[in-house]
């Protein structure tokens, strides 16, 4: 029988995992919608704009949360954009402005849209599309068990209208890398302490039972992040083949 604190451990991987997985699915699917966009029109602009409107619920989402997250922490925030601008490489859809403070407080604004992402989607994993179960059943090993889940919730009454939401959400969530530059040192210190805590032997039972009581949580959590993976997966296998389709198109016409 595996112990809990090793469940909980497991539980605290997966999270991470499904992060960095969803992190990179995101960026592949905005690239893929951008490049069928852009074969579509030929304009840049139009390309920049459609992203912005596809994602746009997660947007106001991400750009709410770093108003908000600084408001508590008792920062004052400055011009609120909403709109897609080019910057170098990337595409900027939204921003705030926000006073700089200590590391501790610019790191919490950072990360603000993927902590309220990660509740929103967890909340709709939960509430609309069962996401617990289908993680019971992919942790079981029972693979069509967590399709026959995940084919009943989308086709639930509301079932694409709030697979859009959790797409859009999902898929905005992720701090920039400006947001990240103040969350670095935080991790850093994170890391020392912890290895200084270990290192010195004092005892990690509370540790333990602290994860112990937010597993249940963290759970809903990955559940809701491998639904919203599955839906990335699909929305590529759609979009990779039609832009095949229109760049061989553009490139005959060439």
């Amino acid at each position: 029988m595996v112990a809990p604190e090793t469940q909980t451990l497991s539980i605290l991987l997966l999270l991470v995992l499904s992060l960095l997985t969803l992190a990179w699915l995101s960026r592949l699917v905005s690239l893929r919608v951008q490049a069928v966009t852009y074969y579509l029109t030929g304009s840049g602009d139009m390309t920049n704009v459609i992203i912005f409107l596809v994602l746009l619920p997660g947007v106001l989402l991400h750009e709410s949360a770093h108003w908000l997250m600084a408001r508590l922490v008792g920062l004052r925030t400055g011009k609120f954009r909403v709109w897609p601008n080019k910057q170098g490489d990337y595409i900027g859809l939204g921003s705030v402005s926000v006073e700089r403070a200590d590391v501790w407080r610019d790191s919490l604004v950072g990360v603000a849209p993927l902590i309220l992402g990660n509740l929103m989607i967890a909340l709709i994993g939960w509430r609309v599309f069962a996401t617990p179960a289908m993680l019971d059943a992919l942790a079981n090993v029972r693979p069509v068990d967590a399709v026959i889940v995940f084919l009943e919730g989308m086709r639930t009454a509301d079932g694409l209208v709030w697979s859009y939401i959790l797409f859009t959400v999902g898929n905005s969530m992720m701090p920039s890398s400006s947001d990240r530059e103040s969350f670095k040192p935080v991790l850093l210190y994170s890391m020392l302490a912890a290895i200084v805590y270990i290192g010195v032997g004092l005892p990690v039972t509370p540790v333990t039972h602290l994860l112990g009581w937010v597993a249940p949580a963290i759970e809903i959590a990955v559940g809701a992040l491998l639904f919203l993976i599955v839906l990335d997966l699909l929305v590529l296998a759609a979009l990779w083949p039609v832009e095949w389709l229109l760049r061989r198109h553009v490139r005959q016409l060439r």
